[in-house]
């Protein structure tokens, strides 16, 4: 059986530019078929507008909305639009996350409430509202899939309050798995590997922890938006029917090791 999303609807969060880990994955769902619609974050100048929409056009998007996941009117209005639009959707692509600097450098425990409230809301809590919105219009057989980081597990320098939300996230995938399996709807996360990104772009030592990956991993290297991509089509698709609630290591096989 080859990977075949034709007749798909998936919705992809979290695109800013052609470095996002969202934009492989939109590559890879329009590669194999899915009808793609896509969010931008909004703001005041029109700038993620602007870019988003100029990079997704050759995927030919039928839908295209501004979603701010701390404004749940926008939530509401963006299903409102793939209900009216759609009728029902198959795939849901979470790739939102979000801490300010000074909450990822120095000692985690001088972490401010505000800071890690919006890390945790942005980052973890976003995917809840999203699934309950999309839960009475998912086809059966749908699928979710959000990013982590294996700074969820493990205590890696500059992530701090990251890890904390990247770990909220990952327990809330199999809290989500466990609730939509009534329908039939999956529900997994992808924790890839160290690539450089807008979000990651925030991590102090980001090309260290790139280098780290090329020294120790199995395979000598770190991944690419395409092969995270490729594993997120597949688990959009009728291949992963089997799987939910898990947490899949895209990383060359970095998480194994010791030393």
């Amino acid at each position: 059986m080859l990977l075949d999303l034709r007749g798909k609807k998936a919705l992809v969060t979290g695109i800013a530019n052609n470095k996002s880990i969202a934009w492989g994955i939109a590559q890879q769902l329009h590669a194999a078929g899915a009808e793609l619609g896509v969010t931008y974050l909004p703001d005041d100048k029109g700038r993620f507008e602007g870019k988003v929409r100029e990079l997704t056009a050759p995927l030919s998007p039928t839908l295209f909305e501004p979603l701010n996941v701390q404004d749940p009117a926008q939530i509401e209005a963006v299903f409102a639009k793939v209900k009216e639009q759609w009728g029902q959707i198959d795939v849901l692509v979470h790739c939102l996350a979000f801490a300010g600097k000074d909450e990822l450098i120095g000692d985690y425990s001088n972490i401010s409430p505000e800071g890690f409230a919006r890390a945790l809301e942005v980052s973890a809590y976003s995917l809840a509202p999203l699934c309950k919105h999309a839960k009475p219009l998912f086809s059966e057989g749908g699928s979710v899939i959000t990013l982590s980081y294996l700074g969820a597990e493990r205590a890696i320098p500059n992530y701090n309050v990251m890890g904390v939300a990247k770990a909220a996230l990952e327990a809330s995938v199999r809290y989500l798995a466990a609730e939509l399996g009534e329908k039939q709807v999956r529900v997994n996360a992808i924790s890839a590997g160290p690539i450089r990104t807008l979000a990651s772009s925030a991590i102090g030592g980001i090309l260290d922890m790139i280098h780290n990956v090329e020294e120790k991993a199995p395979l000598h290297r770190t991944v690419t938006q395409d092969e995270v991509g490729g594993t997120a089509a597949f688990l959009a698709s009728n291949l992963a029917s089997g799987i939910t609630g898990q947490t899949i290591y895209v990383d060359a096989g970095y998480c194994i090791t010791g030393m």
